[in-house]
């Protein structure tokens, strides 16, 4: 069953469910799936067992606000000079630093513009090779913004 969470406390461990029948079930972490600890408003999908959650799993949803790695990288590849990729990664100094070097590199023969190019060339690359959940805790999580 799919549902939100409405409440939960690390110090008791203890929290609430409303699932999607509007029913609100109740969970212990011991039950949690996840790496990162439960926050309140994340979609989940869990078991049932009587007024208890079980096996309760994140829900993954680009919908929701979570970067994508494929878009990232394709961004980074086809617009990456312009640093559209680190405007949609969250990094928007960085992408400040590459739209300005990018289009005033030009007055320098262009050697700046080629080579920020190629840094987000690479960055697309590294993008693609990262494991999904790498992705997610380097450049989302952490907000790594170079290499």
């Amino acid at each position: 069953m799919k549902g939100k969470i409405l409440d939960f406390s690390l110090q008791e461990g203890k929290g609430i469910i409303s699932g999607d029948n509007g029913t609100r079930y109740d969970f212990v972490i011991s039950e949690w799936k996840n790496e990162k600890a439960p926050a309140v408003g994340q979609t989940v999908d869990f078991d049932m067992n009587e007024n208890s959650a079980v096996s309760i799993y994140l829900e993954k949803a680009i919908a929701s606000g979570e970067k994508s790695k494929l878009a990232a990288a394709l961004l980074a590849l086809f617009l990456g000079g312009f640093g559209i990729h680190k405007f949609y990664l969250g990094c928007n100094t960085a992408g400040i630093i590459m739209l300005l070097v990018f289009l005033f590199g030009f007055i320098l023969l262009g050697i700046p513009s080629i080579f920020i190019g190629m840094i987000a060339f690479i960055e697309a690359i590294l993008y693609l090779i990262k494991s999904e959940e790498d992705f997610e805790k380097i450049y989302i999580d952490n907000k790594k913004c170079w290499f």
